[in-house]
């Protein structure tokens, strides 16, 4: 089926990695935005497309949500340059309408206006570009897939039964036969709580080994499981990065997770 559609050309985008879920909640914007925050910090250089059009929520994490990206006549085309943070260049939806309200847009206006995110921004040289696709395997996950050279996806769940349905949903889609979109890997997010005050301590309050039963089911590695930790999402809301915050344990997940990535990648024939 991707065959047929014709490819909008990223020149100087190396990879294309989308990150996707079956469903809401389970944190993946949070783990996209530092995942780019975590590939730039390697020295690669990053990008980051917020394509959940009806729930951006990346501006907000970077504490870049009054911003307006420059937008400039560029032979004969309006060119949008990207809002650069933290050493990542980054884009979104966000950034051009109110955020207080709703986008009332079928699925496909959606997917065209996303597609033009990706066509209009002045890139530049990119070796990773994150994708924050929105939950669940509708119009914009489709276009996504048709239109884009992905390098792969990474499916991002929770450890409970119900989330992981939905998880093998979203690989579905990926590995079907007519996308065949390679699957990097897994991540489980909020695999166990510790308590601040009882650092030796673990809870799985929604299970225990979803991500690696889901990931050996299809046949992918789980790069990482990072913990329910209450600092990261409030770090979150405050538009700041997990390497602001103190629990070094929550970075070094970040961090050999990116390194997995950048393997993983770089084996591909």
């Amino acid at each position: 089926m991707s065959q047929l559609f014709e490819k909008i050309p990223m020149e100087g985008v190396k990879n294309i990695v989308v990150v996707a879920s079956g469903k809401g909640g389970v944190g993946k914007s949070t783990v996209a935005a530092n995942l780019a925050i975590a590939m730039a910090r390697n020295g690669y250089k990053t990008a980051l497309v917020d394509a959940d059009i009806y729930g951006p929520s990346i501006p907000r994490m970077f504490g870049i949500e009054d911003e307006k990206p420059e937008v400039t006549a560029l032979e004969d085309k309006e060119m949008i340059f990207p809002i650069q943070k933290l050493g990542v260049r980054i884009i979104s939806i966000g950034f051009f309408f109110d955020r207080n309200r709703s986008l009332i847009w079928r699925g496909p206006m959606a997917a065209n206006v996303i597609m033009q995110l990706f066509e209009n921004t002045q890139w530049g040289d990119i070796d990773y570009m994150f994708v924050d696709l929105p939950p669940g395997t509708g119009d914009i996950q489709l276009t996504t897939i048709q239109k884009l050279n992905l390098t792969g996806a990474i499916i991002v769940t929770t450890p409970q039964e119900i989330a992981l349905n939905d998880a093998r949903k979203a690989m579905s889609m990926f590995t079907n036969p007519d996308l065949n979109v390679p699957i990097i890997g897994i991540i489980e997010n909020m695999a166990w709580f510790t308590p601040e005050q009882h650092p030796d301590e673990s809870y799985h309050l929604f299970g225990k080994g979803g991500g690696l039963k889901i990931a050996k089911e299809f046949d992918t590695i789980l790069l990482g499981q990072i913990p329910l930790v209450a600092e990261v999402g409030e770090a979150a809301e405050q538009g700041k990065s997990i390497f602001s915050q103190t629990n070094r344990q929550v970075v070094e997940i970040f961090e050999k997770i990116a390194e997995q990535i950048i393997s993983k990648v770089e084996a591909a024939p």
